[in-house]
């Protein structure tokens, strides 16, 4: 079981096509970006209320119009879109078990209880170690390493990608089909 929502995976590669590896912004609609990652529209235009209203994107008006990184992107963590869209989560709820053991019989003595739960201390400590990596990773991070792996032509075929629809949408044009170069594995 996923400890974070799809929407989250979702939301991370949607900003990732809002910038390119050098920190340029893109803009681009919710549609646009559902078709061209191949996730479903109603589930993505959730995402992207739930960024919009933590200031992670910022609509633009007209009908061109569609989302824009609202900061820069070494100002977006990765801990940022996890709490913008799946809110606090925490890894562990401690039940208390040390309370209940069969030979206390009813009543727990207090060394038992005395002071925090071990376990859940040690789950505490993952939780702020985890919670600690994603701050540490930033939107342009990521943007750099996606474009270090892929070919030079891929972030070219983005932008065209991208901007075909964006040109089109107003002119009431079908957008054309720009196939994408196939990443090697």
């Amino acid at each position: 079981m996923a400890l974070y929502s799809a929407g989250v995976e979702y939301g991370i590669h949607c900003l990732l096509f809002l910038v390119d590896e050098h920190g340029q912004s893109r803009e681009a609609s919710v549609r646009d970006l559902a078709e061209l990652q191949g996730v479903p529209l109603e589930y993505l235009a959730k995402v992207f209320t739930k960024l919009a209203r933590a200031g992670l994107v910022a609509a633009t008006e007209g009908v061109r119009g569609g989302f824009r990184l609202a900061r820069a992107p070494e100002q977006i963590s990765v801990l940022d879109i996890v709490a913008a869209i799946d809110g606090p989560k925490a890894i562990f709820d401690c039940r208390e078990v040390r309370e209940r053991c069969a030979i206390f019989d009813e009543t727990a003595p207090a060394w038992a209880v005395k002071g925090p739960c071990a376990i859940h201390k040690v789950m505490l400590d993952a939780q702020q170690h985890m919670e600690a990596a994603l701050a540490r990773q930033n939107i342009l991070d990521l943007a750099r390493q996606v474009g270090q792996k892929a070919p030079a032509q891929f972030a070219t075929q983005v932008n065209r990608w991208l901007g075909e629809r964006r040109d089109n949408k107003g002119a009431g044009n079908p957008p054309e089909v720009i196939p994408l170069v196939k990443v090697p594995d």
